[in-house]
């Protein structure tokens, strides 16, 4: 199975908040947004289309993680 790959979302400082690509579909991807806060984290599964997720990663608001930051 071909490993997820893993986007950092901006944010404001001090949390964490990251996708990962689950599946690629036709024209959309189903995605993990995960959100660290104080402690507790949240989870959610969702699509996006292709569009919407290259204008994000265009425009800075995804940055792809390395494999050293997944870890």
């Amino acid at each position: 199975m071909e490993s997820m790959k893993r986007y950092s979302i901006k944010c404001t400082p001090g949390n964490v908040e990251y996708i990962d690509v689950l599946k690629e579909l036709d024209n959309e991807y189903v995605v993990r947004f995960t959100r660290e806060n104080s402690g507790s984290v949240k989870t959610t599964e969702e699509t996006i289309t292709r569009h919407l997720f290259n204008i994000c990663v265009q425009t800075g608001y995804l940055n792809p993680m390395t494999e050293s930051s997944v870890a």
